[in-house]
């Protein structure tokens, strides 16, 4: 499996989708989850969004640097998930501890090490294997 083109080598409009933008749409839709049923939050919040966090970091090079895409990622996650609760104005049907902040603060952290743990890996496969272990640029 080829790694993802590397988050240094996109265009900036890439990286503000890649880094910004997908984690505010995937935690609104979270939270409006959150609102609605606890199942399907569990399942975005689970698997998605750690296979996220994880594929997120192996666009960098150094764990350092997964380290941090990770912790924005989840901090921009975490918020919007609980923005998206607020905007439907409704009680979470999953537990959420209180104060439900603190989600935020455990999205952050658990964001920074996913991101830390998919740049290592990456420094691993490029180590092994070569640096042309990354996917073909995207035609156009």
């Amino acid at each position: 499996m080829p790694l993802p083109p590397a988050f240094e080598n996109r265009s900036p409009i890439e990286q503000i989708i890649g880094g910004v933008v997908v984690p505010m749409v995937f935690g609104l839709l979270t939270g409006f989850a959150l609102g609605f049923n606890a199942v399907l939050y569990y399942v975005l919040a689970g698997p998605l969004a750690i296979g996220g966090g994880f594929i997120g970091g192996m666009e960098h090079r150094s764990p350092d640097e997964g380290f941090v895409r990770g912790a924005i990622g989840g901090l921009i996650f975490g918020s919007f998930v609980m923005l998206g609760l607020e905007i439907l104005n409704d009680e979470p049907d999953a537990y959420l501890g209180d104060p439900q902040v603190g989600l935020v603060f455990v999205t952050t952290i658990v964001g920074g090490i996913l991101g830390a743990l998919g740049a290592a890996y990456r420094s691993r496969r490029e180590r092994d294997f070569g640096a042309d272990t990354t996917a073909p640029p995207a035609a156009g």
